[in-house]
């Protein structure tokens, strides 16, 4: 519709006196010039540019016999003005052109400039011109004027004595008389045989207004009562004249008729306006609707507007702008959507919150195709202070051009059957079809990732959106903005119609002459190469694309003939390529329905053409041949009242019950809005139909073309717009099939098709569409059918005024005004469309019609929507609701699987105080509860817990959270089961605590990797970088839980609450270990900051315990991704074997712990780290450290010093499984390895062997994980389980490491036996199953026999003394560690100096990974004491 645009325009009229400062403004009646009038001169101004061209001023002394100028009246061919005065009088002034050929202003171009040299009318467009104005003649009538109203060739006058004067323009009242309203009839209707008169004597006229189309005035009394005077008959007489009035209005201020629709708008002193329209029937005045502001909207203004002062409706009758006594304007659509209002928001406040003094309008006047608004403003009560501060412009009247953009709608309907909105400004255009290369048709939702919304706003942002063309008509919020050519706009100003092909690549615009197109593909404008042929046309009845060509109906000014035109796109823009058809009448409207043009014509008539492409040789045309024509005349009173005509494939009749299927999506019926009403005339087909077998399919299709039309049947009133379209879909009929019309306040409606089930025959009683009202909030512009979406355009506004302080910029209008934009908005309707079906008791096509959406991506949001809007009128009505819609509602919710989710939303969403109407209608929350945990939904079942928390005792809501614990632990959801600590805590200590909120998606951190390692410092090397070696002890704590339960955690131990979580949490790892998930152990113990070593140490003897070692290694296998050992044919003859290469192979493997930083070849490992940050991104120090806790002090200098790993770490590798993990990394490292192996001449044997060995590795993230498990286990004193993990890893280190523990007989002997035998069940099942352990047993073979040593010894009870058995393994644990670390860190430090530089910005690194990632769970705290 009308959109404010930017900030408006001041024009210089800088009044020296009060007598100069202009009150009135009036254009002429084509919008090319303007009256202003002040007290006392009269000005023109043109319109482009806005220039004063002359004024005339009156003498002081005729001045006071005159009395000050009132009003303005223009002769319909603008060469007279008529000025009404104060004291009676009339002034006729003359306007001709001086001084000959010569203009007022003549634009310059530079020399040799191509610019304009041949254009015909190229002066008159350019160049304002130069104008004398001079008094011809002066009339008086005796008695102050009221009003002043041109009537065809006469001037219709108003007085204050009740007389009406009808002058003839010369100045002559031609011997008629005047007529005494007294004496005119006045009765509710026409029918009544006589009416009563105006009984009482000092009755005038205050306000007029001629209605062509309804032939008569709108006219406002001085006591308020409004009114319409028509003559009876042609002569206009006080006998021949009759008035009807409605009986409600008493309060009428002033008055403005709309021809198209045939309205009168009356404002009122209250504020508001009532529109009202003439019965065809009675010729009674019938209320249509009314505008007025809402409480709701506008609650501190909306009864303080003071009277209606001003009505103007635009050019194009599509809207119509009010202003207010107090201030302020408003901007409405033709029935009623409110587009615009200054007197909220940004134009009634300043940006620090006061509230600033509203725009009062004096007078106000349309331009031309309505893009500028000619406003006579002052702030204040100017006349008083215009003396006082006349520096002050702001206070002073001044002449304000408001700026609009207007959707293509109101000027070229046949626009709406396509689903772009396109908007046309004065020299731009606005798409919403974002960028061109992305067709509609385009499937790519990879294309599309981009063009989703960011405003949290919208509900659209999920991604891909799989409908045609979705993402691309939604878009962004921005506007594709194209500007007009230039050089077109010079001499065809203004644009008057535009309109856009189906794809969105291609615009076209017809200004004053001719027209071109524009390309968004090649962004390129096309222009008549021959401009005598572009200034020879004049498009009437607008313009439509039809595939490639552009179909426009225009008129011919050489040959005087009226044509219909096709031009092609991709020719060249000249007569020569267009086909041409003559048609005997003015073309008022056009429009494409698939091949078929449909035209409405200044006699009424409709006809339809066929149209079809056609090559000839190399070249492309259209043909076009007449199918049909209709006469309408019967049913239209006036062709000017007919708004849009198009063509539709809707019909009473569905499809199904055609005789012949195939017409279905035909030209069925013709859709005319007549003034607001939508009648349809369908095609007659009671008449004999052809057989398909009987003729040829051309022929068959023409005659179905032109079969005769019914007659017409009106379907609905008040209608704006209309929308349709002609494609198919059989999943989406309803939406497809379906007729939209927007009806303004309103709203819109649908007319539906309803369809039988599985193609049962339907019903005869049943109607087969309806017609269902909904209301939307914002204007439509276009409608999406396939996506049950509405899309418009809003007004919306910035504040600039805090750039200015306030005395310097009193009269700057960026402080006055804000800046407006235009945003584009989209709506979805389909929530209103279920319930109006459930209201009708149609619940099966309301089905039906959700079923074929359901794949939507907000169709959950849809659901949630209605649900929502029931329950909130329904649960506060104040009056017991006799059939209540929430049952029906919820049980229509149950057929679909999002059931549970909708219901917990909308709770969640609405106040506590209306839960229990809700849950008596979809059923108890215990209930919906136990359904999400069957439906394994948990998240779900979370929002209802808080649910059940709110309106359940403790008791109940502790039963259920407990369940829904278990089952979060089950199925490993972290998220939420630090969220059900915390709960079951707040319910436990009584905490007023608001419940947790529902986590929406599963943090990434839940994908089972130990991702908290890389944070752990278990470093020893860095954290007593500065400290003597011999001067401290580490105390290593374990964190909590980074949940908010975290600090609560240690304060509340000792409380049941916390006991009865821990068992819970104790018997869930108690399962883990059972059932060797050691990897999920790892996970639950990280995620939730379980203290896994200190639960160890108890469990160590019952579930810490390996019962079978083989089926521990192979579930580890299977969980790690870690491949089993396999043996090289030429490993038999391998020098692997002989100890002489063994020490490589060892170094190897040991590398794998090496730290990438302490190396001498820095950069390449900085560099890697940082290729690989996603996955390596912490993980170095961490893992070497890990690795110097967990095996002894000097095998460890070897890897350190190890010349193998000096460019980056050697983890890099990864293994064959792990590849993809960052290829980047690979080949470099791969000839690392090479390089570094070519110094020792390896053969082809050995390197196999090698690369075996690298092969039977497992992932890169699975090895720290397994060394991280190794670690625990081993503080924990679970030897057994070490075992297991040291044969995993393959590591003799490992195992020696164990036997050294054992060996210093802390150990308990029936771990130590557990051990033994676990090792040779292991060994038969290698001898078995698996020979690639073979070489890695023979390695520990001498530690089994020191173990099985250690065993039979501690089997004499003599010799089994229990030394250490009061100190657990915890505490004795640091120590070991601290004399490990201190011998690790002797060996470091040589390297160390090297690099130190390197190992702090490692610090930093570390340190700022923590700061981002605060949640990061149970990191070591290593503190010096």
């Amino acid at each position: 519709m009308y959109f404010l645009s930017g900030w408006p325009k001041r024009l210089l009229c800088a009044a020296r006196s009060p007598a100069e400062a202009p009150l009135h403004v009036q254009s002429d009646p084509r919008r090319a010039f303007f009256a202003v009038l002040a007290p006392a001169r009269l000005s023109i101004w043109y319109s482009r540019p806005s220039v004063l061209i002359v004024t005339y001023k009156e003498p002081a002394k005729s001045s006071t016999q005159f009395g000050s100028y009132k009003q303005a009246e223009w002769r319909p061919d603008s060469t007279m003005i008529a000025v009404s005065t104060s004291n009676g009088y009339i002034l006729f002034f003359h306007i001709t052109s001086s001084r000959g050929d010569k203009y007022l202003y003549e634009p310059v171009y530079p020399k040799g400039s191509p610019q304009m040299k041949g254009i015909p009318h190229f002066k008159e467009e350019h160049c304002a011109p130069a104008l004398n104005l001079e008094m011809k003649k002066i009339l008086d009538l005796q008695a102050p004027i009221m009003s002043l109203q041109s009537v065809l060739e006469d001037l219709l006058v108003a007085t204050s004595d009740g007389l009406l004067h009808l002058i003839h323009w010369e100045g002559m009242t031609n011997g008629r008389k005047a007529i005494n309203l007294s004496t005119v009839p006045f009765s509710v209707d026409l029918q009544s045989s006589r009416g009563s008169f105006l009984g009482f004597a000092d009755v005038h006229i205050k306000d007029m207004e001629y209605c062509a189309t309804l032939d008569g005035f709108a006219v406002v009394f001085n006591d308020g009562k409004v009114g319409f005077i028509t003559p009876v008959s042609s002569r206009f007489t006080a006998e021949q004249l009759h008035g009807v009035w409605p009986q409600d209005v008493i309060d009428g201020t002033c008055v403005a008729v709309n021809n198209k629709y045939r309205l009168m708008a009356f404002g009122c002193a209250s504020g508001s306006v009532q529109v009202y329209t003439i019965d065809n029937t009675t010729g009674a005045m019938l209320l249509s609707h009314k505008l007025e502001l809402t409480a709701k909207q506008y609650p501190d203004i909306w009864n303080k507007t003071g009277a209606v002062k001003l009505i103007r409706w635009s050019p194009d009758n599509s809207a119509v702008i009010v202003t207010w006594e107090c201030g302020g304007l408003s901007l409405w659509s033709v029935f009623g959507a409110q587009l615009i209002c200054t007197l909220g928001g940004d134009f009634a406040y300043r940006s620090d919150g006061t509230k600033k003094e509203p725009l009062k309008i004096h007078s106000m006047s349309w331009g031309a195709e309505g893009y500028h608004l000619w406003v006579i403003s002052g702030f204040g009560s100017q006349h008083t202070e215009i003396e006082s501060d006349l520096r002050s412009i702001v206070k002073q009247p001044s002449i304000l051009l408001f700026q609009f953009i207007k959707s293509v709608l109101t000027v070229n309907p046949c626009m709406s059957n396509q689903e772009q909105v396109l908007l046309q400004g004065e020299d731009r255009l606005y798409l919403n079809c974002g960028e061109a290369s992305q067709t509609q048709n385009s499937k790519s939702s990879s294309a599309r990732a981009d063009h989703m919304p960011s405003r949290g706003k919208n509900p659209f942002a999920d991604g891909g959106l799989e409908s045609q063309g979705l993402s691309t008509l939604l878009g962004h919020r921005h506007w594709h903005v194209v500007q007009i050519s230039s050089t077109y706009l010079e001499s065809n100003w203004p644009i008057r119609f535009s309109a856009i092909d189906k794809l969105g690549q291609n615009i076209a615009v017809a200004g004053k002459f001719g027209f071109a197109h524009y390309s968004l593909l090649t962004k390129k404008w096309k222009l008549f190469g021959n401009i005598t042929q572009e200034q020879n046309m004049i498009v009437t009845g607008g313009l439509a694309w039809w595939n490639d060509f552009m179909v426009l109906a225009c008129y011919n000014l050489s040959d005087r003939q009226e044509e219909l035109r096709i031009y092609l796109r991709t020719s060249n823009l000249d007569n020569a390529f267009a086909h041409v058809t003559k048609a005997p009448v003015e073309t008022l409207l056009l429009s494409v329905f698939r091949d078929m043009v449909v035209v409405f014509r200044a006699d009424c008539s409709i006809c339809l053409y066929s149209i079809e492409r056609k090559f000839d040789g190399s070249n492309t045309s259209a043909s076009v041949q007449v199918l049909q024509e209709v006469s309408m005349s019967r049913y239209i009173p006036h062709p000017f009242l007919v708004v849009s005509v198009t063509l539709t494939s809707v019909s009473t009749e569905n499809g199904i019950t055609l005789k012949m299927p195939q017409q279905a999506r035909d030209a069925e019926s013709i859709m005319l809005n007549l003034a607001g009403q939508l009648i349809m005339m369908q095609r007659d087909r009671s008449g004999p139909q052809i057989r398909e077998k009987d003729s040829n399919p051309n022929q068959r299709k023409l005659v179905s073309k032109s079969l005769p039309f019914c007659p017409p049947v009106v379907l609905a009133q008040s209608v704006e717009n209309v929308w349709t379209t002609c494609r198919a879909n059989k999943q989406k009929r309803h939406l497809l099939e379906a007729l939209w019309l927007s009806c303004g306040g309103a709203g819109m409606k649908v007319w539906l098709p309803l369809f039988p089930r599985d193609h049962r025959k339907p019903h005869s009683f049943l109607s087969q569409r309806i017609m269902l009202p909904f209301h939307i909030n914002i204007y439509p512009l276009a409608v999406l059918f396939e996506d049950a979406l509405v899309l418009g355009a809003v007004n919306d506004t910035l504040l600039y005024d805090s750039l200015y302080t306030r005395n310097s910029a009193r009269e700057q209008l960026e402080v006055l005004f804000p800046f407006c934009v235009v945003e584009r908005t989209s709506q979805i309707y389909l929530h209103h469309i279920l319930r109006q079906l459930l209201v009708r008791n149609l619940g099966e096509q309301a089905l039906l019609l959700a079923q074929s959406c359901a794949a939507l991506p907000y169709f959950p949001h849809v659901l949630e929507l209605m649900l929502h809007e029931v329950l909130e009128e329904e649960a506060t009505s104040r009056e017991p609701i006799p059939d209540p819609l929430l049952p029906t509602v919820a049980k229509f919710i149950t057929e679909f699987p999002l059931f549970l989710q909708t219901v917990v939303h909308c709770a969640r969403k609405t106040e506590y105080a209306l839960w229990n109407y809700l849950f008596a209608a979809v059923g108890n929350p215990k209930d919906l509860f136990e359904e999400c945990l069957m439906a394994q939904d948990l998240d779900t079942a979370a929002s209802y817990l808080i649910i059940l928390q709110n309106m359940e005792v403790p008791a109940v809501s502790r039963q259920h959270a407990t369940l829904l614990f278990n089952t979060a632990l089950e199925q490993g959801k972290w998220d939420l089961c630090r969220h059900m600590i915390r709960f079951l805590k707040a319910i436990g200590s009584g905490e007023s605590e608001t419940p947790p909120s529902t986590p929406t998606a599963q943090e990434p951190s839940s994908s089972g990797g130990f991702e908290f390692f890389r944070n752990r410092s278990i470093s020893l090397s860095q954290s007593a970088e500065n400290v003597p070696p011999g001067k401290f002890s580490l105390q290593k704590t374990l964190s909590m839980p980074s949940g908010p339960s975290g600090k609560r955690w240690s304060r509340d131990s000792d409380c049941a609450e916390n006991m009865y979580i821990d068992m819970m949490l104790w018997r869930h790892a108690r399962r883990l270990l059972e059932d060797v998930r050691l990897k999920d152990l790892g996970c639950f113990a990280a995620q939730l900051g379980f203290e896994l070593i200190s639960w160890l140490c108890k469990e160590r003897t019952r579930a810490a315990r390996v019962d079978n070692f083989v089926v521990a290694l192979k579930r580890l296998h299977k969980d790690f991704l870690w491949p089993l050992p396999i043996i090289p044919a030429s490993s038999l003859s391998s020098p692997f074997k002989n100890g002489k290469c063994r020490t490589v192979g060892d170094q190897l493997l040991k590398s794998q712990s090496a730290d990438p930083f302490i190396t001498p070849e820095m950069d390449s490992g900085i560099s890697n780290i940082q290729r690989s940050q996603s996955w390596l991104s912490n993980i170095g120090p961490t893992h070497r450290d890990t690795d110097i806790a967990s095996s002894p002090g000097p095998q460890m200098q070897d890897a350190f010093l190890s010349p193998l790993s000096n460019k980056g770490d050697e983890c890099s590798i990864g293994s064959a499984t792990d590849l993809t993990e960052s290829s980047s990394m690979v080949d470099g490292d791969w000839t690392v390895v090479d390089e570094n192996f070519s110094t020792l001449s390896l053969t082809q044997s050995e390197l196999e062997h090698i690369s075996m060995e690298l092969a039977s590795k497992g992932p890169h993230k699975s090895q720290v994980q397994l060394r991280y498990l190794l670690h625990i286990f081993m503080e924990a004193g679970c030897l057994d389980w070490c075992v297991v993990i040291g044969l995993i890893l393959r590591e003799s280190s490992v195992i020696s490491q164990i036997l050294s523990i054992a060996q210093s007989s802390e150990m308990d002997g029936e771990m130590l036996q557990n051990i033994k035998t676990g090792l040779h069940a292991v060994e038969r099942w290698a001898a078995a199953d698996c020979p690639g352990y073979k070489p890695f047993l023979n390695i520990i073979k001498p530690q089994l026999q020191k173990l099985s040593e250690i065993t039979e010894e501690q089997v004499e009870p003599d010799t089994f003394q229990p030394v250490t058995m009061g100190k657990t393994p915890e505490q004795t644990s640091p120590r070991a560690e601290e004399s490990r670390g201190s011998s690790s860190r002797a060996s470091i430090s040589q390297s160390e100096t090297g690099s130190n530089s390197v190992v702090s910005r490692k610090e930093e690194d570390t340190t700022q990974a923590d700061e981002e990632e605060p949640f990061q769970d149970g990191a070591y705290d290593c503190s010096v004491s």
